[in-house]
């Protein structure tokens, strides 16, 4: 079983900036891609930003230039380093890692107001 657990989320004002953290532990073998992805009211869950296990990032093109993915294989971490947020970024933000089966963390939410 692997658990994700996000954390880092919280209020945030225009222009500041947030570090989401999220861990991933249990069976975890082998190359993995980890990723970042957001869910606003009302709307479907969308892509953040995804990297591999060596490296390779991908990015929406909302978040091009402002966030920030990186990771830590030694301790199954991604990163994700949200500058110039807008209120627009305003969602809860998941967090999974890509085996043979993808599993998910509970989220955690981003407030992005003055």
């Amino acid at each position: 079983q692997v658990q994700v657990v996000e954390s880092g989320g919280g209020l945030v004002q225009p222009g500041g900036s947030l570090r989401l953290s999220c861990a991933a532990s249990g069976s975890i073998f082998g190359i993995y891609t980890m990723g970042w992805y957001r869910q606003a009211p009302g709307k479907q869950r969308e892509l953040v930003a995804t990297i591999t296990s060596g490296g390779n990032t991908n990015y929406a093109d909302s978040v091009k230039g402002r966030f920030i993915i990186s990771r830590d294989n030694a301790k199954n971490t991604v990163y994700l380093q949200m500058n110039s947020p807008k209120p627009e970024d305003t969602a809860v933000y998941y967090c999974n890692i890509q085996m043979k089966k993808t599993y998910w963390g509970q989220g955690t939410q981003v407030i992005v107001s003055s």
